[in-house]
């Protein structure tokens, strides 16, 4: 859930790539602060490996079948993951950078094991979320606070 002000934001977060691209890893260094060298395969923005040239051209792919959906308040991110493996990596930022401008995308290269751009990927899907009106008969249970203000105790005290 995002803020805004006071308001939350409920919002559908997606990560979309290939298997082994980054997309638990980059999700727990998120949340935890944490990474597992080997991390089991879970059931598999649209992300990609930066080792693999076929992972950004399957991230493309998706992009498309994103866009085909028509959704206007659809945020878009492409993650260059793995950016710490620099000796294998297939893709330059450049390349990727120009086809998220193309596209309409933002671009960051991201690497999950040593924390790089994980925060801020995150934050700034949050920050494009689009800024929508509360709905007039919002579902579940709003809570409000209607106590009066607790009063401040004299300042003086003995005479």
């Amino acid at each position: 859930m995002a803020t805004s002000g006071n308001k939350n934001i409920n919002a559908k977060l997606v990560l979309l790539g290939d298997v082994g691209a980054g997309k638990s890893s980059l999700v727990l260094r998120f949340v935890k602060g944490q990474f597992i060298e080997f991390q089991e395969s879970t059931i598999g923005a649209a992300f990609f490996s930066q080792t693999l040239a076929a992972s950004f051209e399957r991230a493309k792919k998706w992009v498309q079948e994103l866009q085909s959906q028509g959704n206007p308040n659809m945020v878009m991110a492409l993650a260059g993951n793995k950016a710490d493996l620099l000796e294998a990596r297939k893709v330059e930022a450049e390349e990727a950078q120009t086809y998220a401008q193309e596209n309409g995308l933002f671009f960051m290269e991201t690497s999950a094991k040593t924390a790089t751009n994980v925060n801020d990927i995150f934050y700034e899907i949050a920050k494009r979320l689009p800024r929508v009106q509360p709905a007039q008969n919002p579902s579940g249970m709003v809570l409000m606070d209607n106590r009066p203000a607790e009063r401040v105790a004299s300042a003086s005290c003995c005479s």
